[in-house]
């Protein structure tokens, strides 16, 4: 049987601050590279709302090497595909191709920032995808639901804006803005070029230092700290469902509860087993979707509680929803905390068994902590939280102002009574 698992990964710091991370896995004939930075819609000012999620747009339009009809055919010339995200705190560029065509994927990974058009006419066109992309959100309740959520939980802060931008904002932006947004973020330090599968790690490092060695060493990220401020916000449009969602503070990734929240989360209502899907779905019949989690981003974490009912039992299951909330951060068994410590474990490991799960592991390791972590390392963590840690980080966020938003018909009456 030819032999899988993957070696220690290895790390390189070019002067400049740009880091390559690897993970080699022997037996693959494929690799998957990403960029990640450590830039996203939390660093624009309320004028430049939408600004990453633009600038990630727009470099798929050309750059003064390829067309964009050149990069998609490019990649999947060689079978690769090639796509990107932007996230509150991040802006994650990726490719996966086979292992003899990294160089090429690299190639056009590093090429969309370092040589953009930007082009007036091609702007303009992509104003209007990403204002469809809006509206299509606005449309969908389960989306925008917890879009209010953020916006409520950190009101007034970039934190609490949609990714997205507004058609306000938008306009707002032109070619000068997307090139100041790529000068001041997208230099040496923040940048982290993470691969796996076949890979020749010095290889890799050669060809970025070759391409990216020349950005400055130097940059500056501030952004507002996260302010946790609670309260509600209702949408109440028509509709056959209300979809409501119930926020508390959480623990950040540094924090040493980050992984007690986690499992009380997930015990909560991460899965068929979990309380909140027993009692609201499985019990009383009340919602369709049901589901808890903890989120987090750099300085924050937030614990979400989230169904879709129909509007006559929108009141009873948010009532009920708090109620299996409190409960399980007084009761939770060992059972329960075992079962949801054990899905995250397995979760985790199953995301790992591809190239492109070691590549993203990589590079949330690096952007959040700074250090490649290992998955033995995470699992440890894992395995040494307690049952009354668990239980306590659960209490710690429930005492926290809730924050509730809410989506659909008789939202108004479900906001006054949080309020109340």
């Amino acid at each position: 049987m030819t032999e899988t698992l993957p070696t220690e990964p290895r790390l390189t710091r070019l002067p400049n601050g740009v880091t390559v991370a690897t993970i080699a896995m022997p037996g693959l004939e494929t690799a998957a590279i990403a960029l990640n930075v450590d830039v996203g819609a939390r660093h624009e000012s309320e004028a430049e709302n939408g600004l990453a999620h633009l600038f990630e747009h727009m470099v798929f339009k050309g750059t003064t090497q390829r067309t964009a009809r050149q990069i998609a055919e490019e990649i999947e010339d060689v079978g690769g595909a090639l796509n990107a995200w932007t996230s509150r705190d991040h802006t994650v560029f990726h490719a996966r191709v086979l292992a003899q065509d990294l160089g090429l994927a690299t190639d056009i990974v590093t090429d969309l920032f370092l040589n953009p058009r930007f082009d007036a006419l091609d702007l303009e066109k992509e104003r209007e995808v990403v204002l469809s992309e809006i509206g299509e959100a606005l449309d969908t309740p389960d989306d925008l639901v917890f879009d209010l959520l953020q916006a409520i939980a950190y009101p007034g802060q970039a934190l609490g804006r949609s990714i997205l931008g507004t058609a306000q904002s938008l306009e707002g932006l032109d070619s000068s803005s997307l090139a100041r947004w790529r000068d001041r973020h997208y230099r040496g330090p923040g940048l982290f070029v993470t691969a796996a599968g076949k890979i020749d790690h010095d290889a890799l490092v050669a060809q970025t230092e070759s391409r990216l060695g020349h950005l400055p060493a130097t940059r500056d990220t501030a952004h507002q700290p996260a302010r946790w401020q609670g309260g509600t916000l209702a949408d109440g449009r028509r509709g056959e469902q209300t979809h409501l969602v119930l926020g508390f503070e959480g623990p950040h990734p540094g924090d040493p509860r980050h992984h007690a929240a986690q499992i009380f989360a997930f015990a909560l209502g991460g899965g068929m087993s979990s309380r909140l899907f027993q009692e609201l779905r499985e019990e009383r019949g009340l919602a369709y979707s049901v589901s808890a989690a903890h989120s987090t981003h750099s300085d924050t974490g937030m614990l979400s509680l989230y169904c879709a009912a129909r509007p006559k039992d929108a009141s009873a299951a948010l009532d009920l929803a708090r109620t299996v909330a409190r409960q399980t951060a007084e009761t939770l068994t060992m059972a329960e905390f075992a079962r949801a410590r054990a899905q995250l474990k397995a979760g985790l490991l199953m995301g790992l068994e591809s190239c492109t799960g070691q590549a993203d592991w990589l590079g949330r390791a690096l952007l959040v902590h700074g250090r490649i972590i290992s998955p033995a390392e995470a699992i440890a963590t894992l395995e040494a939280v307690s049952l009354e840690e668990a239980r306590a980080a659960g209490a710690a966020m429930l005492a926290s102002p809730p924050a509730l938003a809410a989506v659909g018909p008789r939202a108004e009456k479900l906001a006054d009574k949080l309020a109340a």
